[in-house]
């Protein structure tokens, strides 16, 4: 089947007419779209947790180690605003100011933004 038989739409036609049949029509473009792109988040990176009473916090000083559920290698998660949306590893950025960042492995499932009914 070729090309030439296929109906064309005009290049003018409006997107909502190049739909199929009962397909739902897109959501109505943002109109001004860098509003909401220069909203500041926090990000934090949870490098792990652990638990202890507060006996054992009131009776830590400096230097003391505490220990953490997260093992040296293992994926850490990348939080915004209060919410996983993302796991990776720390990587050294640059070596002689001592500066770490996050390599970003993986995009946590249902972490898309979510629309308001």
């Amino acid at each position: 089947m070729d090309d030439t038989s296929l109906p064309q739409d005009p290049p003018n036609a409006p997107e909502t007419d190049r739909l199929a049949p009962g397909a739902p029509a897109p959501p109505p473009a943002a109109p001004n779209l860098n509003a909401i792109l220069s909203i500041p988040v926090t990000v934090q990176v949870v490098l792990g947790s652990t638990s202890l009473p507060v006996a054992n916090l009131m009776r830590l000083a400096r230097g003391a180690v505490i220990s953490l559920d997260q093992r040296v290698g293992d994926p850490v998660d990348i939080v915004v605003n209060g919410k996983v949306v993302a796991r990776g590893e720390i990587v050294v950025v640059d070596e002689s100011s001592q500066r770490f960042g996050v390599s970003l492995l993986e995009i946590v499932a249902g972490a898309s933004l979510e629309q308001a009914a």
